[in-house]
């Protein structure tokens, strides 16, 4: 074998080592490296199938939704176009309010959660309000969901991405009657990262 096809394979290996990283009880209860989860299976990864107590995570796990702070409200919830996702969680890209403040936030902070405009009667108002999240319920059905405000709006409530309108609205009666009635409460937003990983994910 050339010296050239063996630095690949070794290459090769290294990184598949890498991101099969092994852990908890299948590894001699080893725990992942940059605060990874570790599953049930004993593999390292950042999901909810990594991370959720309820798949039997075994470290370094995701704690229940974070409690509310004791601010929050019942309203009225329609739902903007933001498309996050196809725009690069870009705040400038959707001419969010609160671009001024936090377009320049790392991407693993702008796409932590899904957006929301916030113009509800319970809580900070601009620029203080900018960056802070919510925990939004659908009293109806208890469909719940973080979101991260970006936006305001004037409609009294809120006016949430079209994604998370989506997956709250689990029975259809939001898309039927054209918004959907949401509890909503702040929490933390858990924005402690770790600055070395973000910038691997930023770039």
């Amino acid at each position: 074998m050339d010296k050239a096809k063996f630095v690949m394979l070794f290459l090769v290996s290294l990184v598949g080592a890498t991101m099969g990283e092994q852990c908890g009880r299948q590894a001699g209860g080893a725990l992942c490296p940059n605060n990874l989860c570790c599953s049930q299976y004993g593999w390292c990864g950042n999901t909810d199938d990594y991370c959720s107590p309820a798949k039997n995570c075994q470290s370094n796990c995701r704690s229940g939704p974070p409690p509310p702070t004791g601010e929050g409200a019942t309203v009225r919830s329609t739902y903007h176009f933001y498309n996050p996702e196809q725009n690069g969680w870009d705040l400038m890209a959707v001419s969010a309010y609160c671009s001024t403040w936090d377009a320049n936030k790392p991407y693993s902070w702008r796409s932590k959660y899904g957006w929301t405009a916030f113009c509800g009667p319970v809580g900070p108002s601009f620029p203080a309000a900018c960056g802070r999240c919510l925990r939004v319920r659908n009293t109806r059905t208890g469909a719940q969901e973080i979101v991260r405000i970006v936006d305001r709006c004037s409609n009294g409530g809120l006016d949430l991405d079209v994604g998370v309108f989506n997956r709250l609205d689990t029975d259809g009666v939001g898309h039927a009657q054209g918004h959907l009635t949401i509890r909503y409460d702040f929490v933390d937003c858990g924005n402690g990262f770790n600055p070395l990983l973000a910038s691997v994910i930023d770039s």
